[in-house]
Formats: structure tokens, C-alpha cells, sequence
């Protein structure tokens, strides 16, 4: 089975793991909001099982949102996002935004749709640049 890698922004904390993604979400609750500081959460699902640490492992921190079924990890030294087990323990949650290539999935649904941003419509139809504009 193909594997996936990935890492977090200062390279510090890095993984692979199968490519057995069994869903792919954009969450829009709140929480994600925050957690991310964007739209939403762009996550995917597989076993717990399926990764290997390959660096960093102790720099990872994790924090759970009291009451709530929700979590985030990420590196220590640069704050980025990286996967964690679910609060069940069946679940591997990895944020797509820290593997080093495209997933061959894409996403299937985007849940807590009803709590989105309320500029995450109109942003889609903003004008789109392949660059930093010169004036911004």
C-alpha cells in the first residue's frame, strides 16, 4: 500500500502513514474555526494504527476542548498542526494541511455546515492570485 508523509511547518515533527484514508471532512463548527483560525478544519480519518512517527513525536502537544469531543495536536516549537488520536481511540484525525503531497481522496463532506463563517461563501467567489499581490 502506497504510503503518505507528512510534517509540520519547521519540519521537527514528521510522520508516514497508509494510505487508507476512510473520509476526508471540512468541518465548519466553531471550535475548528478556532482551532485552525480559518473557515474551517480540513481533516482526514483512518486507523490509529496506520501511522509511524518518524521524528518528533515528544514535541507534540495536545490540548482537548472540555465537554466536547474535539481536539488538537501540534508541534511545540512551531505551532503547526499534526495528527492525533481521537478521543475514542479509533480514529486517526490527520490535518491535511500537514501532509507533504495532495491525498488521493478529496474531501466527501463538510459538516457543522450550519455554524460556518459567514464570509466563507462570498470568499469563494473572491479574485484569486497565484502569488502575494503587490498591493494587498
Amino acid at each position: 500500500m502506497k504510503k503518505i508523509t507528512g510534517s509540520c511547518l519547521c519540519n521537527s515533527v514528521r510522520f508516514e502513514c497508509e494510505d487508507a484514508i476512510e473520509h476526508f471532512h471540512l468541518c465548519h463548527c466553531t471550535q475548528c474555526q478556532k482551532a485552525t483560525g480559518s473557515a474551517h478544519a480540513s481533516n482526514l480519518f483512518t486507523g490509529v494504527k496506520n501511522i509511524t512517527w518518524l521524528a518528533g513525536v515528544e514535541l507534540i502537544n495536545r490540548y482537548d476542548v472540555p465537554g466536547r469531543a474535539i481536539s488538537k495536536a501540534f508541534c511545540s516549537q512551531c505551532g503547526s498542526a499534526v495528527p492525533y488520536a481521537s478521543l475514542s481511540g479509533e480514529s486517526l484525525v490527520i490535518p491535511a494541511g500537514c501532509l507533504d503531497d495532495s491525498p488521493d481522496i478529496t474531501p466527501k463532506s463538510h459538516i457543522f455546515y450550519a455554524e460556518r463563517a459567514n464570509w466563507y461563501e462570498p470568499a469563494l467567489m473572491s479574485k484569486k492570485f497565484n502569488k502575494l499581490p503587490d498591493k494587498y
